[in-house]
């Protein structure tokens, strides 16, 4: 396997788009969640993180005045239930949440979505689960060699120490922007949350970059802590 560095992987990419990364930390005691969102829309770029009151974050305009169509852009990123963590790039959140209320899986979900209705784009839907024991799941849901049919993917690891995995919506800019291929990428995680913060946020393209999030969990305890960026302050 080829384990790629974060930091290469974002500041050779000006447009991965949202992206999701999940693992464990070097040291094995914390699982690792990270989630970002970028913009090239005025739109897309009037958000911030904040946290909602089900253990997650919701998305939210900086400026309300601004604010044009929130279908796509506004939605709770990541969501606890009981002692997993959901984190997507969408209302599928959601989905994934009341799926799980009702006794059924992520997979249960996702089945009953699909990608973004953006066209050109079609925006792949991307998902992961982080559960107790800090082993996860990612999934993405995208169109079918551009085409607007869906194709649905579900990958499940047993976490590593030192390691984690990594998709994004775009493999980079375009026009059309086209989807995320192939597998998640193995990717080096850290025991320092508020390094790997930083790493993150300082490796993500300076104009298209909005928010970040990332948190650890200490799988013994279930306890954790967040740390949330934003562009618009």
């Amino acid at each position: 396997m080829e384990i790629k560095s974060l930091a290469s992987e974002l500041n050779t990419n000006s447009y991965p788009g949202r992206g999701i990364v999940l693992g464990k930390s070097e040291c094995g005691k914390f699982a690792v969640c990270a989630y970002f969102i970028m913009g090239r829309s005025v739109n897309s770029r009037n958000r911030i993180f904040e946290e909602n009151e089900r253990g997650g974050i919701r998305t939210k305009a900086f400026d309300e005045s601004k604010m044009e169509d929130p279908s796509l852009i506004i939605y709770n990123p990541v969501l606890k239930f009981g002692g997993d963590t959901i984190v997507t790039n969408g209302d599928q959140t959601d989905t994934i949440y009341d799926s799980f209320a009702k006794g059924d899986c992520y997979h249960d979900a996702l089945i009953t979505r699909e990608f973004e209705p953006d066209a050109p784009n079609y925006t792949p839907r991307i998902s992961g689960i982080m559960k107790e024991n800090g082993n996860y799941n990612l999934s993405i849901l995208k169109s079918n060699c551009g085409e607007p049919e869906c194709v649905r993917y579900f990958f499940e690891y047993p976490a590593r120490a030192g390691l984690g995995h990594f998709i994004h919506t775009y493999m980079c800019d375009g026009n059309p922007l086209p989807s995320f291929e192939g597998e998640p990428k193995w990717v080096e995680t850290m025991d320092d949350m508020n390094a790997f913060a930083d790493m993150l946020w300082e490796s993500l393209n300076e104009d298209n970059k909005v928010s970040l999030f990332v948190r650890y969990i200490d799988i013994e305890t279930g306890k954790y802590e967040s740390i949330i960026k934003n562009k618009n302050k």
